[in-house]
């Protein structure tokens, strides 16, 4: 599928387009702009290291919002002890 990333240069939005051989012209969904720089696009790996980088670092992420919240509401109830 020919799906391009572009960056309006008139409101600096970033967004992706899907561009076949009879589309009209690709404007900015935000502004409708039609002055847009296509910027380089990477590619889609799936496979099974892949997956499991992408899960190990979604586990890092979640603890670490787990331990914020913890600090946080630890910090709320030492604030609000009667």
């Amino acid at each position: 599928m020919p799906i391009y990333d572009y960056k309006c240069l008139k409101c600096n939005e970033t967004f992706e387009a899907l561009v076949l051989k009879n589309s009209p012209q690709t404007e900015c969904p935000a502004c409708k702009g039609t002055e847009l720089e296509q910027l380089i696009s990477s590619f889609g790996v799936d496979s099974e290291g892949t997956r499991t980088l992408s899960s190990n670092g979604q586990k890092r992420k979640n603890a670490a919002i787990r331990k914020e919240y913890a600090s946080a509401q630890a910090a709320y109830e030492r604030e609000h002890r009667h």
